[in-house]
């Protein structure tokens, strides 16, 4: 059942793994069609617009210029153009489900959003979800891997061309952010998460307090004097044995029906403007059950219920 009004959504593809150390989550969006994710959509009510791809280079055609920020010029490339097609969505009054990909595609799409809503002179909101900070910035990083660093740039830190996309930064007022479900954090980066101003939710938090709290002060920090908010979900957010097909599995994570929860929590809202999923990883998974599951949290985060 369909618990909320109908959306006209589009859903854009974006297969990069350039931000990530383990190859493979170029194909989610794939598997997340093989999953029938646009056919369950359709049969929820909701009106699906033709979907779409951003163009993605191979990683074999391109070299790795710096270290400290592999492939930066392919995924500056590709989030610059998913930032640009995700405010065009949103002004045409369409609801962007972005379908990925590593995690750096967030620093398009939250961009994207951020545009859109700067143009009116309006704040965002932003639901993190991730078993991971995302905090890390180029020097800071141990691996040098963008998808650990996609948080940071739209707080303005890091490097001046992922920061500035769409030319203004920092996107986000960090009284608005909330990270869900982080347990596994770099000491770098723990002290950037210290000084940004966010709120998080760890996974002690979730569990001294329940996801039911934990998601009604979330909505009410991203909803709180702003025109709606985006869910940038991570499936490694969950735990292993929910989704197995993730590239940087951490045991102790949000259960399927927490993670249902939350997503339930914010269908109810009826403030959320825009989502995206990452690192779904389907050589890693076993008989693409991990697609599967995700496609049934995204129908949950779209107003689906169990009556």
């Amino acid at each position: 059942m369909n618990t909320t009004v109908d959306k006209i959504i589009r859903i854009i593809g974006v297969p990069m793994d350039h931000g990530a150390s383990r190859r493979g989550t170029d194909m989610g969006p794939s598997a997340l069609r093989i999953a029938g994710l646009g056919a369950a959509i359709r049969k929820m009510g909701h009106q699906l617009e033709r979907e779409e791809d951003i163009a993605v280079d191979a990683m074999e055609t391109r070299s790795v210029e710096d270290t400290k920020a592999r492939f930066k010029p392919q995924i500056l490339s590709v989030c610059t153009e998913l930032a640009g097609r995700v405010k065009e969505i949103l002004n045409d009054g369409e609801f962007p489900l972005v379908i990925g990909g590593d995690h750096s595609i967030a620093m398009g799409t939250v961009s994207g959003a951020a545009a859109h809503f700067r143009e009116k002179g309006q704040e965002m909101g932003l639901i993190w979800f991730d078993a991971h900070g995302d905090m890390n910035i180029p020097g800071v990083s141990p691996s040098g891997n963008i998808h650990g660093m996609p948080l940071a740039h739209l707080l303005g830190r890091g490097d001046p061309d992922l920061a500035g996309i769409m030319g203004f930064c920092p996107k986000l007022n960090p009284e608005k952010v909330v990270l869900i479900g982080i347990r596994d954090i770099d000491a770098g980066e723990r002290k950037i998460i210290h000084e940004s101003g966010i709120h998080v939710f760890t996974m002690r938090d979730i569990d001294e307090l329940g996801m039911a709290k934990v998601a009604r002060r979330s909505l009410e920090i991203v909803t709180g004097d702003t025109a709606g908010f985006h869910v940038s979900f991570d499936v490694d957010g969950c735990d292993p044995s929910v989704i197995p097909g993730s590239g940087t599995l951490v045991p102790g994570g949000v259960r399927f029906r927490e993670a249902h929860l939350l997503l339930e929590y914010c269908a109810d809202s009826r403030h959320m403007t825009s989502m995206e999923v990452v690192e779904l990883n389907p050589f890693l998974d076993h008989g693409n059950v991990s697609a599967e599951r995700t496609k049934h949290l995204i129908l949950s985060a779209l107003g689906k219920s169990i009556l």
